[in-house]
């Protein structure tokens, strides 16, 4: 990045510019949160980045992600955030993954040599548990985003254990779910102690040509703002983590 990294080096030094150069990070899930935090971290000297995502850019995504811009409707995720991501550092190796993460996929990605630091940014519980319980037991670090839908206060982010989230429907579920398998709960989370404002009733999710469908969910609403706090969240905290390591 060159003289672009001028302030970042003011703070973290010529080693730490280094660590960082040196570093892989995966994030799964390229929405608002997903999104915000790849671009962060490439922003930040990170140099390598896998990005996976299944999803094409929507009209209904056009009031919070960072990718979604009229002239990107319809384009698949992962190209237009590659495409970003380089013309902001052309030096960042970044790999597409245009695919669903399924139970396989998720696990084959807890034990990917190459790869620091993963960022879950995806919205599936089944795969979701299945990803940061894999993560968990081959030691390959992870950071998970919670629920940042039907929230409005941006001082109520937190970083925290899984075990010690308060008012989030998804985490509680997740918790649910990974004490169903014996799961640790010892891992990080970004998530809002905000109580949330309902969201419309439960509607079907039906199957696409790329992913199966799923059960009933509620749609929230959404903020500007709130996905790219957690997302912004998540970078620092692996950067910071990536540092110290």
């Amino acid at each position: 990045m060159g003289g672009s990294c001028a302030r970042t080096e003011i703070l973290l030094g010529q080693q730490g510019l280094a660590r960082l150069a040196e570093s892989h990070i995966l994030i799964v899930g390229l929405g608002g949160v997903g999104g915000a935090c790849a671009e962060s971290l490439c922003r930040a000297g990170i140099g390598t980045l896998t990005l996976v995502d299944f999803d094409s850019v929507e009209n209904t995504d056009l009031n919070r992600q960072l990718i979604a811009l009229n002239s990107t409707l319809g384009k698949y995720k992962v190209d237009v955030l590659a495409d970003r991501l380089h013309d902001i550092n052309p030096d960042t190796v970044i790999i597409k993954r245009n695919e669903f993460i399924d139970r396989d996929k998720a696990q084959a990605i807890a034990i990917q040599q190459e790869v620091d630091f993963v960022a879950d940014c995806i919205d599936s519980i089944a795969y979701k548990t299945v990803l940061i319980d894999s993560c968990n037991q081959s030691g390959k670090p992870i950071i998970s985003s919670m629920g940042a839908g039907g929230r409005l206060d941006p001082t109520k982010v937190k970083i925290s254990r899984m075990d010690k989230t308060e008012n989030c429907a998804l985490a509680r579920e997740m918790r649910k779910q990974l004490r169903r398998i014996h799961a640790t709960l010892k891992f990080p989370v970004v998530h809002s102690t905000e109580v949330p404002i309902k969201a419309l009733p439960h509607q079907a999710v039906t199957a696409t040509k790329t992913a199966p469908a799923g059960r009933p969910r509620a749609v929230n609403g959404a903020i500007s703002y709130m996905p790219n706090i957690f997302g912004l969240m998540m970078a620092g905290h692996i950067i910071q983590t990536l540092l110290n390591s």
